[in-house]
């Protein structure tokens, strides 16, 4: 098994940190700001396919009809 990066275990605290609320806070931003359903583009339901190619050109193929169509709603 291969282990890609490394993430700090933060310990547990039973009194509050003004620099553990910051950093909380700014996760929750940068949560609230991952794209949504409509700005990846790729339509809901379960696809299934053959080689991780196939899958890649179809994510493919839907982002580039989603810029398609954000280009032309902004012309």
């Amino acid at each position: 098994m291969r282990h890609i990066g490394h993430r700090e275990e933060r310990p547990i605290s039973f009194s509050a940190s003004a620099a553990l609320l910051a950093e909380g806070a700014r996760f929750n931003d940068e949560i609230h700001r991952l794209p949504t359903g409509n700005a990846t583009f790729i339509p809901k339901g379960i696809f299934r396919f053959k080689t991780h190619a196939d899958a890649n050109r179809h994510q493919l193929d839907c982002l580039v009809e989603g810029m398609a169509q954000v280009a032309l709603a902004r012309r």
